[in-house]
């Protein structure tokens, strides 16, 4: 399976498709796109707006993953469903972390 992450030296790059107003906070698994791309699926229950969803999927990350907040940066799709996301931290136990998440 073609995971959603790529790994650096001191980060992990993750790609989320996230659905906000979804009702509640959870991570739905990993989903492929028409071009073969891989992504965590993830749904927040706060709205689009003022970066609102945005906060509330990097608080849901940082709590499933066991990571600061402030590890977790917006590095692209701000005003998108598809994002992608810098995570710090070693870049091993980050994907372990995520595949666990994934196994499920």
């Amino acid at each position: 399976m073609i995971q959603p992450y790529k790994a650096f030296a001191d980060h992990l790059r993750l790609a989320v498709r996230l659905t906000p107003n979804g009702g509640r906070d959870a991570i739905g698994g990993v989903e492929q796109n028409a071009d073969g791309e891989a992504h965590l699926k993830a749904r927040v229950s706060c709205v689009p707006e003022k970066g609102k969803a945005n906060k509330a999927l990097i608080a849901l990350l940082s709590k499933t993953l066991g990571v600061p907040k402030s590890s977790i940066n917006l590095l692209s799709g701000d005003t998108a469903r598809q994002k992608i996301l810098r995570i710090d931290g070693d870049p091993e136990d980050l994907a372990k972390r995520i595949d666990g998440l994934t196994a499920t």
